[in-house]
């Protein structure tokens, strides 16, 4: 394949599939990576791309679908997602046991697949998409502000591992962003209290956004890396800073 590889996670909806897009648009075949077959496979006909249907929990099946791959230039690790905003002391475990996995394992079994593939590709470039919350702590946040900052970590260690190597080790950090999925996952189902996260604010991010950032980060010549991009709205100064527009 004459054209650089792209193995996007969490291309089903939202950043993923933003960013599976926005890479394809930058020259790269995509490879679109996510649990729901039916959308990855539309969104790679869409693009040009491959599908893989893969639950990046599962690392047997992460490494089974890598051999597949004779190519890989650029891995975005972009699964993830919170469940719950229940207090530390009312916290379902297997809430916090299921963040855990995703947003932390899943990027150890990508990498850990794929490795091999971006260092022989000569410049390789790891993306991990962490969030403002791998950085500060808030109420309700818990479990998924740990499983971010194992993101952050595993990140922060593997660019020190990796020096004098040729992989560049990105982290893509938002804050407020607007996807259709995100917050109604969160609160279960419950649109009502997912719309309360963006009330009465004008303009949060939205994937699109975000997968901009990305692309730019990841065609940055070889010897610039970005080691860690925070990107927030205007309306957001910090985690518990936000502008609403008062309603009505």
């Amino acid at each position: 394949m004459s054209r650089p590889v792209a193995v996007v996670t969490g291309a089903s909806s939202g950043i993923g599939a933003a960013t599976a897009r926005a890479l394809a648009g930058a020259g790269y075949h995509v490879v679109a990576a996510a649990r729901r077959k039916d959308r990855v496979e539309a969104l790679a006909e869409e693009i040009g791309g491959t599908a893989a249907p893969l639950d990046v929990t599962v690392a047997a099946a992460v490494a089974a679908s890598a051999r597949g791959l004779d190519r890989c230039d650029v891995l975005v690790n972009v699964a993830g997602g919170a469940l719950g905003a229940d207090p530390v002391e009312t916290a379902r475990p297997s809430d916090w046991r299921a963040m855990y996995e995703v947003n932390v394992l899943g990027v150890l079994h990508l990498t850990q697949a794929l490795l091999p593939l971006l260092r022989g590709s000569g410049d390789g470039v790891l993306v991990v998409l962490s969030s403002t919350a791998a950085q500060v702590a808030y109420e309700g946040g818990g479990g998924y502000v740990a499983a971010k900052h194992g993101a952050h970590a595993l990140a922060a260690t593997l660019r020190l591992e990796l020096c004098g190597e040729p992989v560049r080790v990105v982290e893509i950090a938002p804050g407020m962003v607007r996807t259709e999925e995100f917050a109604l996952n969160r609160y279960g189902g419950d649109a009502e209290r997912a719309a309360q996260v963006y009330a009465g604010v004008a303009a949060p991010l939205t994937a699109q956004d975000v997968a901009e950032t990305v692309a730019w980060a990841v065609t940055r010549p070889a010897h610039v890396n970005i080691d860690l991009l925070v990107v927030r709205p205007r309306a957001q100064a910090a985690q518990h800073k936000v502008h609403r527009e008062p309603a009505g």
